[in-house]
């Protein structure tokens, strides 16, 4: 008896849908894509329509060898590729390889999460491959292809010297790497702006204490100017309406001027009630963010234990399920069925009064880019509480369904009620003002809040004494003046870039982890205390795209492709006008660009030299061949013939020059006549280990590239940290740990 045939991507998935469905199916694992355009040459045929190339993937003759049989043997085939395009386009690349008669056979199933019950009920209601997904990933990947196949040679030739890096530019990427720079460059033409802030301390007739801050001054509103120089003008227009404290005198005069009042009354008193309204459930995106911040993970390890929990997790008894649902998704919706179980569940749990009357719904802020009608990323199954599964996830796993759980339970759950209440205290043309808040309920905020960012407060805080009211004398306990300097905008975290990404329209769920990969593998940007900081060769990359391709990378060009892109999967605009809307402005660039570019000539028969891609890597190649089969490598090209940085000492055990290398766990210094003399000698920040005293700590590297900090007396001692050591007297409180796991 013949057996139907499931195609998935994953053996992980194909393993726990196969527990679901029984001996009637036979369950395979295509393992990722199995064709794809071809690694050593463009591979799309521009001047017919875009035509792609499409070839299989070598290494993958095994599985399609494997699927053609299986295919021959059943009686249906269906394809359960993940719920998004590039699912889609695998399920496109199993319909190519197979003979007309399979296709005959080929139905497709969506499954939005794998449960018994889901898998079952999408294998009872079968689709056709959505022709329109598919070309909009195809559109995608040539559009990549054409980018980072002719634009990469130019990189190559402008940073020669740093061929060893495997330069690129990707659409994506690229504008990503442009904001990181961008803000770079602010940081450093950023001037500080002085200023003052002062602050008092009043107390009642009880004795009750309330802190308080110089607000207003004749009526004007205390404010930081915008600019820390500017000119005569501008200053008479800023101080009509504004007071700036900027000057040490100026400060002390008013504090001189009020420690010798005793006219301080409460002259206005308000109370204002206002809602905290509960966060949408995750989207990929908003997952990602939030787990960088509070778990500290990496959008790519989000994903990679995400895609672990859709996939099914063993849970003893229970049997292998999928815990959440999947996990690449726009969409903020959420099932009638399953907004009913949290409702009942949170009434159960939480009592009435945290019940809104109606279920929560949600719209997404960038509506127009939603690309997939999924649900927002949520519990299969509310049997299955953090509690209940803890004993079967592995620690960052637990953690991360955790946060998915209570974001989702959360979001049906009533608003929290705030009481700000702000006191005004005035004496004379002086105003302070200090403002509460008091949580009256906590609705949703019982399970789940996010953490606030620290802000500076401009009004004051602490605890309002109750009983306070207008006209009410105030002693004046103490006032200080206190120095501040305005700060440059902060650098990005990944967390911070995924939402400006997304914010701009740029990117799509299954590209967030990737583009903060791909920028950080590169070495054109490293990640120091989660921070995001260009490094001189990503500034240098960057420099030369936005010098000659700005019109390309940039935000608004690469959010308008998206926005095409976008069309393509709604079936509203064809493949060929986004290609040629893309390509037209992009081949123009490209040649003005390429006449200006210096040729590296052909020593032997005098043609141009072209850089090639082999097997091993880049090389220059005449563009006479076969007449002239001459190669060269890059390296004899660079302004130092491809020699190491000095460091300007010399070796102490032969007397040669030392150089900075790149290691496995970072950078080091060795000797240049390495491998004769093998001296090597770690690199440290000069500052001295806060748990031994001894040693120095350096900048290390994780198994996945996180950097961490650590004592170059290792294994004698074992410090670890993942933030920097301050200085002596600070550096311990301040250091967090590293785990030894990720270490």
């Amino acid at each position: 008896m013949s057996k139907d045939l499931i195609l998935v991507e994953s053996p992980s998935k194909a393993k726990t849908i196969n527990k679901y469905v029984g001996k009637k199916y036979v369950v395979e694992a295509t393992v990722g894509h199995i064709r794809n355009l071809p690694k050593t040459k463009l591979g799309i045929d521009i001047d017919n329509g875009f035509e792609p190339n499409l070839v299989n993937i070598r290494g993958k003759g095994d599985v399609i060898k494997k699927i053609r049989s299986l295919a021959g043997k059943s009686d249906k085939i269906y394809i359960a590729t993940d719920p998004d395009r590039e699912g889609e386009a695998i399920a496109q690349d199993v319909v190519d390889i197979l003979t007309a008669a399979q296709k005959e056979k080929i139905e497709r199933v969506l499954f939005n999460e794998i449960t018994k019950k889901a898998v079952n009920e999408a294998l009872k209601n079968t689709l056709k491959i959505d022709e329109h997904l598919v070309t909009s990933q195809r559109a995608r990947r040539v559009m990549d292809r054409i980018i980072g196949y002719q634009v990469s040679p130019f990189l190559w030739r402008a940073v020669i010297e740093a061929y060893g890096s495997s330069l690129s530019a990707g659409r994506v990427q690229s504008v990503a790497l442009r904001l990181i720079c961008e803000r770079e460059e602010e940081i450093d033409k950023f001037i500080p702006t002085e200023y003052w802030s002062i602050t008092a301390v009043f107390t009642t007739e009880k004795g009750e204490e309330l802190r308080a801050k110089l607000f207003e001054v004749n009526g004007k509103t205390i404010k930081i100017p915008p600019k820390p120089e500017m000119t005569d003008q501008d200053w008479d227009e800023f101080l009509k309406i504004n007071f700036a404290v900027t000057k040490a005198e100026l400060a002390n005069k008013i504090v001189e001027t009020l420690q010798a009042r005793d006219n301080f009354i409460i002259s206005d008193l308000t109370k204002k009630e206002s809602r905290k309204n509960p966060y949408p459930p995750f989207i990929t995106s908003t997952l990602q963010v939030e787990s960088s911040r509070k778990l500290r993970f990496r959008p790519r390890r989000t994903m990679m234990i995400a895609q672990q929990l859709y996939e099914g997790i063993d849970l003893g008894e229970e049997g292998t399920t999928g815990l959440i649902t999947y996990m690449r998704t726009d969409s903020t919706r959420l099932s009638e069925e399953v907004v009913g179980e949290a409702r009942s569940f949170i009434n159960e749990k939480y009592g009435e009064k945290y019940l809104p009357e109606k279920p929560k719904t949600y719209e997404p802020k960038n509506k127009k880019n939603v690309q997939d009608a999924h649900e927002a990323i949520r519990p299969t199954s509310l049997k299955y509480t953090p509690e209940f599964v803890k004993e079967f996830l592995d620690e960052a796993q637990f953690k991360l369904y955790e946060l998915i759980w209570k974001r989702f339970i959360a979001c049906q759950m009533e608003s929290g009620r705030l009481e700000t209440t702000t006191v005004s205290i005035k004496s004379d043309e002086y105003l302070f003002k200090s403002s509460g808040t008091t949580v009256l309920f906590d609705g949703y905020m019982t399970l789940y809040d996010e953490e606030l960012e620290d802000k500076e407060d401009q009004n004051g805080s602490g605890l309002i004494p109750a009983g306070l009211e207008l006209n009410q004398k105030l002693n004046l306990q103490s006032i200080n003046p206190n120095q501040h300097f305005t700060k440059p905008p902060a650098r990005y975290t990944e967390s911070s870039l995924i939402k400006e990404l997304e914010s701009n329209g740029i990117g799509r769920p299954s590209t967030y982890a990737m583009i903060m990969g791909t920028i950080i593998d590169r070495k054109y940007v490293e990640q120091i205390e989660r921070k995001l900081i260009p490094t001189d060769l990503g500034k240098k990359v960057n420099g030369i795209l936005v010098k000659n391709f700005s019109n390309i990378f940039n935000v608004n060009f690469t959010a308008k492709m998206e926005d095409e892109l976008d069309l393509i999967a709604d079936g509203e605009i064809g493949y060929l006008k986004v290609l040629n809307d893309f390509y037209e402005p992009f081949s123009k660039t490209l040649k003005e660009v390429e006449s200006n570019l210096e040729k590296i000539k052909c020593d032997k028969c005098g043609s141009d030299m072209d850089i090639k891609m082999g097997r091993f890597g880049k090389f220059l190649a005449c563009t006479n061949y076969p007449e002239c089969k001459n190669i060269k490598s890059l390296k004899e090209f660079s302004p130092n013939g491809g020699a190491p940085e000095l460091t300007g000492d010399i070796c102490p055990k032969c007397g040669g020059n030392t150089v900075y290398r790149e290691g496995k766990f970072g950078r080091f210094i060795g000797c240049e006549k390495y491998p004769d003399c093998d001296f090597t000698k770690i690199v440290t920040l000069g500052l001295k280990c806060p748990k031994c005293s001894e040693g120095e700590v350096i900048t290390r590297r994780t198994k996945r590239g996180r950097i961490f900090y650590g004592c170059n007396r290792y294994p004698d001692c074992d410090f670890a940290s993942w933030t920097m050591p301050k200085p002596k007297e600070n550096e311990e409180e301040d250091a967090e740990p590293a785990s030894e796991e990720e270490v």
